[in-house]
């Protein structure tokens, strides 16, 4: 099980998860999210990490020029919303968002059950497990995940991994 932890605004705290054992830092950037961060200071993160810890943007932009500037930080794999363009050829991994409203995405590397896009709302189970049947690629799970329920999220369904954001913080954005 791979684990990803998101909302990441500091060095500091990329490299805490980093020695946790987490295999994926994701930082938010070209975003209306409090745990936003410039391009300037996800660049610095993704900088302090060791080379085998994936490198993930997540964004919730429409804007072509955002996904051009993410692209230029060479993250691991970009997570974008279900109907975003992006150019063949990208050179980077394609996580979509799986929302419930559209369907499930196609055309990318993984899906990310994320109804609650760092709200701290927990995911809906069986919408969870149909698009675990459903999808072709792998599934990442997002939403209220913490220490206490995680453990039953993993259990439960076939995952590739699982996101992490509010349910490790102590306020928006800073992890405890």
């Amino acid at each position: 099980m791979r684990v990803k932890i998101c909302g990441i605004t500091t060095v500091r705290d990329a490299l805490i998860a980093e020695e946790e054992g987490a295999d994926a830092i994701g930082i938010v950037v070209c975003s209306d999210s409090k745990r936003s961060v410039p391009v300037s200071r996800a660049r610095a993160i993704f900088a302090a990490l060791r080379p085998n810890t994936e490198k993930i943007c997540v964004t919730n932009t429409q804007s072509q020029s955002d996904l051009e500037l993410i692209l230029s930080l060479k993250p691991t794999a970009i997570q974008i919303p279900q109907n975003l363009k992006v150019p063949a050829g990208v050179g980077t991994k394609i996580y979509r968002v799986a929302s419930g409203e559209i369907g499930i995405p196609e055309k990318c590397d993984a899906v990310v059950i994320d109804q609650s896009c760092g709200r701290g709302i927990v995911y809906d189970r069986s919408y969870a497990e149909k698009v675990v049947e459903k999808s072709a690629v792998p599934v990442i799970l997002s939403g209220g995940l913490t220490p206490d329920n995680v453990g039953d999220a993993i259990r439960d369904l076939r995952l590739y991994a699982v996101d992490v954001s509010s349910g490790v913080e102590k306020s928006k954005g800073i992890k405890d």
